[in-house]
């Protein structure tokens, strides 16, 4: 994608003050204070107005405006109703295609709004503006330039003018791009923040609160604390099924099979999917039926079952492909290497990991998947018996599990090195590498 400009300038008042306004609409006008005033005000009331000492009502505002022929708005706020619809116009666009997945078109629409939201002065609608680049960016693989978004969004919604679940919406997707660049215990927090914000508003939050707490639950999982991922997707399912929200239950339940999967528990991880998958076909949602059909391919083949894991990803190569981007591409790709490599083809697995990498690039928010690829692609190496490349590949793959803070990846890096030691004869480099491994993760929680 190519690199945009992300700076925003904060909204201040549009023009002048509703008092200058009103002395400037006034004087061509050609009118006195006691000619505007006529017999609804006094004259003394008007200059009071005008020289900011009062703050009349919206009533007030409107009578003004009629006597002055201008509309109420522009009165009021220095920007005219159209310019206002025009502004929320360009928005809505630009909403409507994140929600179509279009993300590059929905950040030239976002670009293309910033004259107009600026010009209205209205500061809910740059916190829109910048919050909604912010989550386009961040599933373009911007992370960092959503970070930068946020943090100007976070400034704005400070105000007094906006509630505590405008600052938890912000908070939160602060959160998830934290999340994508692997700073965990920043993104907890930032979910934590949330949350208490969430308590404190008085304004319905539920489908906020299930995606908060699924979104931690990723964090805790990525830390191996399986038991708080698993307490956050139980109240995320609990809320969701309360909601009778379709999505919100389907997004709780695949996070409750990738925590189940990760805990050994295959069969149930299983069935958690299933159900996922069954309820986005029922939102023809092609995508995240694909995607669950990815995570479906890889719990076959740990049940044993690898005919049947190929032909789920298979199937999940083909939505991926109509549906989905690179990255979606790629990371099917992937489990299809590590499938092949696990049953004996390390030709094909190399074939499919280095395809998933040319699709992940350099992603910094797809460590995680270029992280494995290159595990996979330096283990079918090693077993074709080209060592020198593995062991430079293997070397790739340590570097980006080193930027997951993840102990358990490092270590899945470390044993694949220790294999690769042990097959060159070096013994003690190998005990050195499976020791180093074994070591991190006695640290983690289970």
């Amino acid at each position: 994608m190519p690199a945009r400009a992300t700076s925003r300038t904060p909204a201040s008042p549009h023009g002048s003050r509703l008092g200058d306004r009103l002395r400037q609409l006034r004087v061509s006008a050609g009118l006195t204070q006691t000619d505007l005033a006529a017999d609804r005000f006094s004259k003394e009331y008007i200059s009071q107005i005008e020289r900011g000492k009062t703050r009349p009502t919206r009533e007030t505002i409107d009578w003004l405006a009629a006597r002055l022929g201008v509309d109420p708005t522009f009165l009021a706020s220095g920007v005219s109703t159209d310019e206002r619809a025009r502004a929320e116009a360009i928005l809505a666009r630009a909403e409507a295609l994140a929600e179509l997945r279009e993300y590059d078109r929905a950040i030239d629409e976002y670009t293309s709004a910033l004259g107009a939201v600026v010009a209205t002065g209205a500061a809910e609608l740059q916190v829109r503006a910048l919050s909604g680049e912010a989550w386009a960016r961040m599933h373009g693989g911007e992370p960092r330039a959503a970070i930068g978004l946020l943090e100007q969004a976070r400034e704005l919604v400070e105000a007094p003018s906006f509630a505590d679940l405008d600052r938890s919406e912000v908070v939160f997707r602060l959160g998830v791009a934290r999340y994508l660049i692997s700073s965990i215990p920043t993104a907890i927090a930032l979910f934590g923040e949330a949350l208490a914000l969430l308590e404190r508003s008085s304004l319905p939050s539920d489908l906020m609160r299930v995606n908060i707490l699924n979104w931690r639950s990723r964090c805790y999982r990525r830390q191996r604390d399986y038991e708080a991922a698993r307490d956050d997707v139980g109240q995320a399912l609990e809320l969701a099924g309360s909601m009778d929200d379709p999505r919100a239950v389907g997004e709780a339940y695949f996070q409750a099979s990738l925590i189940a999967e990760r805990d050994g528990h295959w069969v149930l991880a299983r069935t958690y999917a299933e159900r996922a998958k069954s309820l986005f076909e029922e939102l023809a949602d092609r995508l995240t039926v694909g995607r669950l059909l990815n995570n479906l391919g890889g719990l076959e083949f740990l049940l044993g079952r690898p005919e049947q894991a190929i032909v789920r990803l298979n199937e999940s190569f083909e939505l991926a492909l109509e549906h989905g981007n690179d990255d979606d591409v790629a990371t099917v790709v992937s489990s299809l290497a590590q499938v092949r490599l696990r049953t004996g083809d390390p030709v094909a697995a190399e074939e499919h990991a280095r395809h998933a990498l040319r699709r992940l690039g350099t992603r910094e928010d797809r460590l995680d998947e270029i992280g494995n690829a290159r595990l996979v692609l330096g283990r079918a190496l090693l077993a074709q018996d080209r060592l020198d490349e593995a062991e430079s590949v293997l070397g790739e793959a340590e570097d980006a599990f080193a930027q997951l803070s993840s102990g358990a990846h490092n270590a899945a890096a470390w044993i694949a090195q220790g294999d690769l030691a042990q097959r060159r004869g070096d013994d003690r480099a190998a005990a050195a590498l499976y020791r180093r491994a074994a070591e991190t993760l006695q640290d983690f929680r289970f």
